[in-house]
């Protein structure tokens, strides 16, 4: 499918220093191993968002590009120093921090992540630290083991609406999801919560106002939704080019349910956005 003229966009130079940077400490960013579509520009802006626990994942979900394995490499016990090193070196005050799913570890990597964040701390005191995690196949233990280190904000992508999540999904459940993010915010009010979406995948209009009404239900407090992109031919395909007046009116409407945050776009992500 041929992109629209509203999904076309500049060219960005001087991303080379950053592409520099993550390169030699030897970190991995979800912005190059899914092919964001916006990683010229955050390179270019020297920002990036970290991808922890290796660059394979244990879960082999259609709408991404991320490479997987059923036993993917131990996670590397350097790691959380040489994400700190490259945070400091980019000069960044606000850093995402997502990782692969790994169920193939009892905490799903909980404690890893915990010894990043506390290692960015460190490095770069008074940064602003946002997670992105897994489900942890619903393990709310290894939640709150990263609840404890009080991030500034606690993502968790639901990705599509109800309908179609099965067929997206591997492994984890709309339900369990929201539930996750809800469960958070009964134990620590205080957490922002953070969850975002795709549209262009089939949904309906109703299905994406369904999916905001439940947002709002569970209590969270930013949503992110953005168009998908097929990142490869063995990926899902393409339904629909939403067009940006429909973003603005699903904007419109996750605001009208009190939704405390919402970032609605073609080119919206939801590591591109917020804390960074």
């Amino acid at each position: 499918m041929r992109l629209p003229s509203w999904l076309k966009k500049p060219l960005y130079g001087g991303a080379g220093l950053t592409q520099q940077v993550l390169h030699e400490k030897r970190v991995h960013t979800v912005c190059e191993e899914a092919f964001c579509p916006n990683r010229q520009e955050c390179f270019h802006k020297r920002r990036a968002t970290f991808l922890l626990l290796g660059s394979v994942c244990t879960r082999c979900c259609s709408f991404c590009a991320i490479a997987h394995s059923k036993q993917p490499p131990q996670p590397d016990p350097e790691e959380p120093e040489r994400v700190a090193d490259s945070v400091l070196s980019l000069g960044l005050k606000s850093v995402v921090l997502t990782m692969v799913t790994r169920d193939d570890l009892l905490d799903g990597g909980a404690q890893h992540l915990v010894k990043t964040l506390q290692a960015v701390r460190r490095k770069v005191p008074g940064i602003v630290c946002e997670l992105l995690t897994s489900d942890f196949d619903g393990n709310f233990a290894a939640v709150e083991l990263l609840l404890h280190e009080k991030p500034e904000v606690f993502g968790h992508n639901i990705e599509t609406v109800h309908r179609l999540s099965p067929s997206i999904r591997s492994r984890a459940t709309y339900e369990r999801s929201l539930e996750m993010l809800a469960s958070m915010k009964r134990v620590y009010p205080e957490q922002v919560t953070k969850t975002g979406f795709m549209v262009g995948l089939g949904e309906t209009s109703h299905e994406v106002y369904q999916t905001l009404r439940d947002v709002a239900q569970a209590g969270i407090d930013i949503v992110t939704i953005g168009q998908y992109l097929q990142p490869s031919p063995k990926n899902h395909r393409v339904v629909e080019w939403v067009h940006p007046s429909v973003f603005e009116e699903y904007e419109a409407l996750a605001r009208e349910l009190n939704i405390r945050e919402v970032v609605s776009g073609p080119f919206v992500r939801s590591s591109y956005t917020y804390t960074n």
